[in-house]
C-alpha cells in the first residue's frame, strides 16, 4: 500500500476551487490593462474634443465678442476646469465605488459624463442669454471632469 492519503471530495473541491481562483487571477490584470485603457481612450478623446472646440468655436459662442482675445483664454479656461474637477471626482466616486461597487459607479460617471457633454451641446450662446451661457458652460465642464 502506498503511504499516500486518498483523496477525499473535499480536498477534491478545494483544489478545483484553488485552481479556478488562480485561473481567474492571471486574467485580471489584463482585463483591468484593458479597462484602464478604454476608459483613458475615452477621457483622452473627450479632451481633444473640447479642446479643439474651445479653440475653434466656444470664443465666439459662449463669450463676448469685445475682445477676442478675452474670448480665447477664457475657452481654455472652461478647458481647465475639468482638471480641476478630476481629481474630486476621483475622491468622490472612489469612496462610492468601493462601497457600492465599481461596475455601478463607473455607469454613473459614463453617464454623468454623457449627459454633461450633451448638455454643454445644447447651450444658448452669450448672445441669446448673456453672462448665463459662460456660466452654464462652466458648470458643464465641471460635470463632465468630476
Amino acid at each position: 500500500m502506498s503511504s499516500v492519503a486518498p483523496r477525499t471530495q473535499a480536498s477534491h473541491a478545494a483544489s478545483s476551487a484553488d485552481s479556478a481562483g488562480a485561473g481567474n487571477h492571471r486574467k485580471t490584470p489584463g482585463k483591468a490593462a484593458l479597462a484602464s485603457f478604454l476608459g483613458s481612450t475615452l477621457e483622452y478623446y473627450d479632451f481633444f474634443i473640447y479642446g479643439t472646440a474651445a479653440a475653434l468655436v466656444f470664443p465666439a459662442l459662449f463669450f463676448p465678442a469685445d475682445n477676442p482675445t478675452a474670448g480665447l483664454v477664457a475657452a481654455f479656461a472652461t478647458f481647465g476646469v475639468a482638471y480641476v474637477a478630476r481629481p474630486l471626482g476621483g475622491m468622490v466616486m472612489g469612496h462610492f465605488g468601493d462601497r457600492l461597487g465599481r461596475r455601478n459607479v463607473l455607469l454613473v460617471t459614463l453617464s454623468l459624463m454623457g449627459l454633461a457633454s450633451l448638455g454643454i451641446g445644447f447651450l444658448p450662446t452669450y448672445n441669446s442669454v448673456g453672462i448665463l451661457a459662460p456660466v452654464l458652460l462652466t458648470l458643464g465642464r465641471l460635470l463632465q471632469g468630476f
